[in-house]
């Protein structure tokens, strides 16, 4: 969508935010320093665990114009193989918190605090605080989940080596910053469409542990938690506010179960929400009234009490008509003021 507006609108994209007062603003984080992420003669992308990636090239065309983007997809997961514990604790390319030069940190935090906003960590799409997203890269989308059932020890010892990782990584980074990280954002989806993607029990038993970790270690360093994750997730809302999470983004309102209403009456009095903006139908096949009359709707349900920040369930797509992102936009200020 950045494409879009700056074409469009003529403007940048920074501009655009500060036009229609974005208050929550994302710093780049640590510059990676490590090992080169490439391979077979530059034709591949590699992450930081070792995981090669094609860059596959897509574009949405409409009557505005034609619009490119691009994303890394797995070409195969180098863990897939491993049939013992001993095989993951060996493997060769875990990532190492040395790998990173942290000493911009602050610097980037007192540039958006300057300008009055607020300051968040989340990192980028392939290096985000987690634990599931990073087992399905290092050994395969069904196969984690295979691994939960059939061979516990090994999933633990997975799930310790991300979360090891993550909470160094995420302690240099905080501690860099020196106070100055008003939210830290991990993010990890737990959710399908219909459910979440384990049970509630599965979820107590690999991800709890380190989800709870991670919430400590933001509130130990003076910054709130917000944790994205997309999909049904309600079953497991109970247990995040356990683990004294701050914020649950995003609200995929589609979602079994996520309905704002629900949500807002189940828990709006143990934490605060950011989302629950449909981008999968008011936003790309509605009219511009459509998503005010939504806006209006959901800011209704979330805003008693305080505790919510309007925004989309997920990031705004090139399919988005650039007259409905404005409505989006004049809608947040003429209803998400709070008197």
């Amino acid at each position: 969508m950045r494409v879009k507006v700056e074409r469009i609108l003529k403007i940048s994209y920074d501009e655009f935010l500060d036009q229609h007062d974005v208050d929550l603003r994302y710093i780049q984080g640590p510059q990676y320093s490590g090992p080169p992420l490439a391979g077979e003669g530059g034709s591949l992308d590699i992450d930081i665990w070792g995981v090669p990636r094609k860059r596959v090239n897509v574009s949405l065309v409409d009557s505005t114009g034609e619009y490119p983007e691009s994303y890394k997809q797995v070409v195969h997961s180098p863990l897939q193989e491993a049939d013992s514990v001993e095989e993951i604790l060996e493997y060769d390319r875990w990532p190492s918190a040395e790998w990173f030069d942290y000493s911009s940190i602050e610097e980037q935090c007192l540039r958006i605090r300057d300008a009055g906003r607020v300051v968040v960590f989340m990192g980028d799409r392939l290096n985000r605080i987690a634990q599931l997203k990073p087992a399905c890269y290092l050994r395969g989308f069904e196969q984690i989940f295979i691994d939960m059932v059939e061979n516990p020890d090994l999933a633990r010892a997975l799930f310790r080596k991300i979360s090891e990782f993550y909470l160094e990584y995420g302690r240099r980074i905080l501690a860099a910053a020196k106070g100055k990280i008003d939210i830290l954002c991990t993010g990890d989806d737990f959710g399908s469409q219909n459910a979440p993607l384990i049970s509630l029990s599965m979820w107590r038993e690999f991800l709890k542990p380190g989800f709870e970790e991670f919430v400590k270690l933001g509130k130990d360093h003076g910054s709130f938690v917000m944790h994205h994750t997309c999909g049904a997730i309600a079953p497991l809302i109970p247990d995040m506010i356990e683990c004294n999470l701050d914020i649950l983004q995003s609200l995929q309102p589609e979602a079994m179960d996520m309905d704002p209403r629900f949500i807002k009456k189940e828990f709006g009095d143990k934490l605060c929400f950011q989302g629950g903006i449909s981008i999968q139908k008011i936003l790309p096949q509605g009219s511009p009234e459509d998503v005010r009359r939504h806006v209006e709707a959901v800011i209704e349900i979330m805003s008693p009490g305080g505790g919510y920040i309007a925004c989309t369930s997920h990031n705004i797509q090139a399919d988005t008509p650039v007259n409905n992102l404005l409505a989006l936009f004049e809608a947040y200020r003429d209803y998400g003021l709070y008197k």
